[in-house]
């Protein structure tokens, strides 16, 4: 066996290598994985165009991805409900299962979590855009049936799956999206897979509001072209019951509020920095304000989802590139104009 894989590597803004990297040994309860797909994900971007994001800041070199599928290619000891061959969705989530936060279920919020490709921790958390990766079983979900591009969208569609849980009750609930990107856009599969009975969306671009029309969307609105069209739904003390708010900007967010009706839940999913909250508005209309952050069970609720046909991502692949054009992938995924979801294929 080799003893480096290919695996691609972030080094600082705009410094993206594809290197050679030391390949890890296997061990009890573990299998070794033959990547197959990578989603370029949001945070993957900020690495890439800022070198960081907030006062995260990369520090040394760090592979990056954690939205992946892979093929299994060998079994660590003890290790069943797995064969050699088989496509499996990886988790990124690697809690500790011992700490205080573990022991009451709250696994995304684990003090030792390692996530794959996070520059949180020094050293840095290494990521999965790897072609030859090992990683704990207990990360691997069959996913017969599915395109390694559909099991590589499982990561995304556990983040809004956990939002929409944290959510509460959506059914027969109006809802609004603000930011379609993809966690906009698989925030809006996911609340009309719980029962919301309207869903409006916003966004700056045309192109991604159309493939948020694709997905399920009852309206879409580009806030660029008309800054005032949600003030229509702030009548009478607003409309919407549920917010998803998924752009991390402070306009996007305000306006949202002015559209809710009291004791609306508005679900923060963007991470776009500290905001400024018009918090006037939020006490008067008794507002429950609720931060929605990674996942755990929900990754394998949403493969099982996609395996049904309850939920179908196929629309927001926008783009698989080879990997010996990682660097093109990560330009094309920064363009909302052209792109909802840009893979590697490994």
């Amino acid at each position: 066996m080799p003893q480096t894989t290919k695996a691609i590597v972030i080094h600082a803004a705009r410094d993206l290598r594809i290197e050679d990297v030391p390949i890890a040994d296997i061990g009890a309860g573990e299998v070794r994985l033959r990547l197959a797909t990578g989603g370029v994900c949001g945070s993957d971007l900020h690495y890439y165009n800022h070198g960081g994001f907030g006062a995260i800041r990369l520090r040394e070199p760090m592979v990056l991805g954690h939205e992946v599928s892979a093929y299994v290619t060998e079994l660590g000891l003890g290790v069943d409900g797995l064969q050699v061959g088989q496509l499996v969705a990886v988790s990124p989530s690697r809690p500790c299962g011992n700490c205080r936060y573990c022991a009451e279920g709250l696994q995304n919020q684990c003090l030792n979590m390692r996530f794959y490709g996070s520059a949180m921790p020094f050293p840095h958390i290494q990521g999965a855009f790897r072609q030859d990766l090992v990683a704990m079983a207990s990360q691997c979900v069959p996913a017969d049936g599915l395109t390694a591009g559909e099991a590589a969208m499982a990561e995304p569609l556990a983040v809004t799956l956990h939002a929409t849980r944290r959510a509460g009750d959506i059914l027969g609930k109006r809802v609004l999206v603000t930011g379609c990107g993809p966690i906009g856009a698989l925030s809006i599969l996911s609340a009309r897979r719980a029962g919301a009975a309207e869903i409006v969306a916003t966004d700056l671009s045309d192109f991604t509001l159309a493939l948020a029309k694709t997905v399920g969307a009852d309206r879409t609105i580009n806030t660029a072209k008309d800054p005032e069209a949600l003030a229509e739904y702030s009548a009478n003390k607003g409309y919407f019951d549920v917010l998803f708010e998924c752009s991390g900007a402070a306009p996007a967010l305000s306006a949202g509020i002015m559209a809710m009706r009291p004791r609306g839940v508005i679900m923060q999913l963007g991470l776009g920095g500290d905001m400024s909250l018009p918090m006037m508005a939020i006490t008067a209309k008794e507002l429950d304000l609720r931060g929605s952050f990674r996942f755990h069970s929900e990754f394998a609720t949403g493969v099982g989802l996609m395996q049904k046909g309850l939920i179908d991502v196929k629309p927001l692949i926008t783009h698989t590139l080879p990997l010996d054009r990682a660097v093109e992938a990560f330009t094309v995924a920064s363009d909302r104009a052209v792109a909802m979801k840009a893979q590697i294929a490994f």
